[in-house]
């Protein structure tokens, strides 16, 4: 045992032997919140690899789809329940987990302890390849799961929490550049970093089970990688799409300028 995990166990140690009272351990969990269709399941597989965190796959959006969640043997049928989890059940654990933006999520949002004391990060996308690679399996889709905007919300009331300052992520830089950007999310956030988790074996995970063909490309995967795919159905062919790109492209470009420094990136406009 090393790293954080030794770190929270070590405090709850000294809570129970010296009975020291009024400390607070801080809250060992470490949330990624993603726009869909940006690779945020990749990162997860990446954390599922570490042998220092419980990694969590989209337990809000399985709360609010399927009206429970699963965490290594518990089952949770709220929000409530599983906030009160996170906030103070999770001592001598490290807990990461990773959910997108499609939906909102009310109960996060009016969770001010859980959003300053956790370490909340945010993987941004551009929002036409969003809603193209969305619509191709959801052709249903509404202008509010491209997902930007809940996520520039989110952001916002992590920053308004005072707590851990809020860490964005460009998904191209995952695929570009990924031991630098994951070893730069992992300084920003007090992780170590471990490049052996840059890699896994191909396969689908129970994770994933009720929501596979979302996932199709991560489980056939092995590292993280653009697909390459195009799709039928774009913003320069379909004015729907055109006009949900649109709507979100202001939320992106406030978070784009504060994404993260990645050794390697090219300079741009906003840099």
């Amino acid at each position: 045992m090393d790293g954080p995990v030794r770190h929270s166990a070590l405090v709850t140690w000294i809570i129970g032997v010296l009975g020291v009272r009024g400390y607070v351990a801080p809250m060992p969990v470490y949330a990624l919140w993603s726009a869909p269709r940006a690779r945020s399941t990749a990162f997860f597989r990446s954390m599922a690899e570490r042998e220092d965190v419980l990694a969590l796959h989209e337990p809000f959006w399985n709360l609010l789809a399927f009206g429970d969640t699963d965490v290594d043997g518990r089952t949770f049928d709220s929000p409530a329940s599983l906030l009160a989890w996170l906030r103070d059940g999770t001592q001598g654990v490290e807990v990461f987990l990773k959910d997108t933006t499609d939906h909102h999520y009310e109960e996060v949002l009016a969770d001010r302890r859980f959003l300053a004391e956790a370490r909340h990060a945010f993987l941004i996308r551009r929002p036409e390849e969003i809603a193209a690679s969305y619509y191709a399996l959801w052709p249903d889709m509404r202008i509010e799961e491209v997902g930007l905007e809940a996520l520039h919300e989110l952001h916002t009331a992590v920053s308004d929490a005072g707590g851990h300052y809020p860490v964005v992520i460009d998904s191209d830089d995952l695929v570009a550049r990924p031991e630098a950007t994951m070893a730069a999310y992992c300084a920003a956030v007090d992780l170590p970093f471990i490049p052996e988790a840059l890699t896994w074996e191909p396969g689908d995970r129970s994770e994933w089970r009720r929501s596979a063909r979302w996932h199709v490309e991560v489980s056939a995967s092995s590292s993280f990688t653009s697909s390459g795919r195009t799709h039928k159905h774009t913003v320069e062919n379909s004015d729907d799409l055109a006009r949900f790109a649109a709507h979100h492209l202001p939320f992106y470009e406030q978070l784009h300028p504060q994404r993260l420094e990645v050794p390697g990136r090219q300079p741009t406009a906003d840099s």
